[in-house]
């Protein structure tokens, strides 16, 4: 099995947890770490050993030794940077969301098609094990038809800095980095349905920036289904962690996060907790391990990977959407 070289673009917070994830895997190599500020990629290199460091991602755009990269930059790149490497021949990892908005996200699909190189999405609780044990419950069919469903995405008394609150960099707030958390989970729990509307009320209420802080979306899903989505900064509360999620349906009653069912019989209802391995923290590194080994396989079988192309423009849709309701405040069909 010859050696995947992969480079990492931007390394910040969460190029660590990339990083550990790739260092774990047989024949994969971190062979470049890239940052505009080449002192932050030295340090990042030196930390997990990687031979090499660049400030200038468009020196490296041509290079014939590097088989993927990972970006992990500021939104406003995700598309141009996604869009040159897979013009070079190279597969592309981006965090999430996809881009800056549904144009962007459907410009990376034409060249990803144009190019048959691949593209995954960093939409990461689709690896988490209680996310998945769940939506083997619901496909199951334990809890019925789910008709409504409740997903959290909200900082509780603490928020970002930096370029997540300048628009310009961005996107947008709170939506753009925790509500597609509580988005993307609740619909690979319900099987990927289709959004046919979204009505938001989106606001800023926590900080002194250009995006907004606070968030309550509801999608209406081509399979029947309703969910309200929360996300949030600053919140002096939140009824559940990242990615949390309800689900109620004519059968019973599904929760991640904790996570445990109710199951409703003729006469009486039985509540079934879920016995799941100790995380070390919420977004454990176990999740992004598992995230990275589906990357690297995609790569070597030259399968498209899910999350990907779909999943994350399916994620922006709703996104754009929402901020389309909020501003015009009226109910946005998609």
């Amino acid at each position: 099995m010859r050696k995947i070289r992969i480079a990492i673009i931007g390394t910040g917070y969460i190029a660590h947890y990339h990083a550990r994830g790739l260092q774990a895997l047989a024949n994969v190599e971190v062979a470049i770490a890239v940052d505009n500020q080449l002192e932050t990629a030295k340090k990042f290199a030196e930390k997990y050993n990687i031979e090499e460091t660049a400030s200038d991602v468009m020196s490296i755009i041509d290079r014939t030794d590097i088989d993927a990269v990972i970006i992990g930059t500021p939104n406003k790149f995700h598309a141009p940077y996604a869009i040159e490497f897979l013009k070079n021949d190279k597969d592309v990892f981006l965090e999430k969301p996809m881009a800056m908005n549904s144009r962007e996200g459907k410009e990376i699909i034409d060249v990803s098609k144009k190019t048959g190189q691949l593209v995954m999405v960093g939409h990461m609780w689709r690896f988490d094990i209680e996310v998945n044990h769940m939506k083997e419950l619901v496909d199951s069919g334990k809890l019925g038809k789910i008709i409504k469903t409740k997903g959290y995405g909200i900082h509780e008394n603490w928020g970002p800095s930096g370029w997540f609150t300048q628009k310009e960099l961005a996107g947008g707030g709170a939506l753009a980095d925790m509500g597609v958390h509580a988005i993307d989970t609740v619909r690979y729990i319900l099987g990927d349905p289709q959004p046919l509307s979204v009505y938001a009320s989106i606001d800023t209420y926590f900080g002194d920036y250009d995006v907004d802080d606070s968030g309550i979306i509801i999608i209406s899903w081509d399979n029947g289904a309703r969910s309200i989505i929360e996300s949030g900064w600053w919140h002096p509360h939140m009824d559940g962690p990242e990615a949390g999620t309800r689900l109620y349906g004519t059968k019973g009653y599904g929760s991640v996060f904790p996570t445990f069912f109710k199951a409703k019989g003729e006469d009486s209802s039985e509540e079934f907790m879920t016995n799941q391995p100790a995380k070390s923290e919420h977004c454990d590194q176990s999740i992004y391990d598992r995230q990275m080994e589906y990357f690297v396989d995609c790569i070597r079988s030259r399968k498209q990977p899910s999350p990907g192309l779909i999943e994350g423009q399916a994620v922006l849709n709703i996104v754009e959407a929402a901020y389309l309701s909020a501003k015009k405040n009226e109910l946005i069909r998609l």
